[in-house]
């Protein structure tokens, strides 16, 4: 037994190449394919998405695979927590002997926002536990109020629609008007262009019932009239099957973008919008359509 702690050194020292291997390859692949390696910075995130709390919800058992941020240690490692440089060998080898030598260590400190965590303290630990295969591991919580949702996968483009997204709702309120209403996009621009649909719809509502609308009467006209019976027509026929990766809300824009094609080109009068969705559907743009669209908006 004499020997034990040297062995138990050797190992952590073996444990902490190989990570920092891991690492390495990693990264080589992100450069490769394009993909973030880099954690979630906690002030980008709630800069952009303009996140409340945090709230103090206990201690809680949590998924390492959801951590996936870092309060201010984020260029140290990676997305999977992986040490992205030799000056944390001392730290981490040493938390990883407490691992072998089955030692408890206190919790870990962490901030939620949606479905992802961000580490304020045990960084080493959190480390050390994916590095040797744990699943769970027990935290002090503390969420912070979102108006939208954010997995661990996220990418830099799906936070600036998300930051969008924050927009849309701050300027709109359409969750707080219509419960349960959730757009989602993909395209770079949606959410901006809905906010002309619903400002151009407000000025036509004023000419029709010839008098002042507010903002969220149109809001909730717009997604009522509007919005909705367009996501109708893509529920009932299924269509969004044939778009993998695609939104009911992309589609809403599509099928907007072809209405006032038609309109433009070929002098054919504006539809309503389910009977749009409906001419979208049976004209046989489905495809080219949707290529032409998908690559006028893709993030640059």
């Amino acid at each position: 037994m004499s020997n034990l702690p040297n062995n138990i050194s050797e190992q952590a020292r073996a444990d902490f190449q190989r990570a920092r291997f891991k690492a390495f390859m990693n990264r080589v692949w992100a450069t490769i394919s394009g993909q973030p390696t880099t954690l979630l910075s906690y002030d980008e995130i709630k800069e952009k998405l303009h996140i409340g709390g945090p709230i103090y919800r206990g201690v809680q058992t949590v998924r390492v695979d959801q951590i996936a941020g870092s309060l201010n240690r984020y260029h140290e490692f990676d997305r999977v927590f992986l040490p992205a440089t030799d000056q944390l060998a001392a730290r981490w080898q040493s938390v990883n002997r407490a691992f072998y030598q089955e030692i408890s260590l206190p919790p870990v400190v962490l901030y939620k926002v949606g479905q992802v965590y961000f580490v304020v303290d045990g960084h080493h630990r959190v480390s050390v536990a994916r590095e040797q295969g744990q699943i769970f591991i027990e935290a002090e919580v503390r969420e912070c109020s979102t108006r939208v949702n954010i997995t661990p996968d996220i990418k830099p483009e799906d936070l600036e629609i998300l930051h969008d997204k924050v927009h849309f709702l701050e300027r709109t309120s359409l969750d707080r008007l219509v419960p349960g209403a959730n757009i989602k996009l993909t395209i770079p621009d949606g959410f901006e262009r809905m906010l002309e649909h619903i400002a151009v719809h407000r000025y036509f509502m004023g000419l029709d019932w010839k008098r002042d609308i507010s903002e969220e009467e149109a809001v909730r006209h717009w997604y009522e009239t509007v919005y909705l019976p367009v996501v109708n027509v893509i529920r009932d026929t299924d269509i969004l099957k044939e778009f993998p990766g695609k939104t009911e809300g992309d589609l809403y824009l599509w099928v907007l973008d072809h209405q006032h094609y038609l309109a433009e080109k070929e002098n054919i009068p504006l539809q309503p919008p389910e009977e749009a969705a409906r001419t979208f559907v049976e004209a046989g743009v489905k495809k080219p359509l949707i290529k032409k669209k998908a690559s006028k908006n893709k993030p640059k």
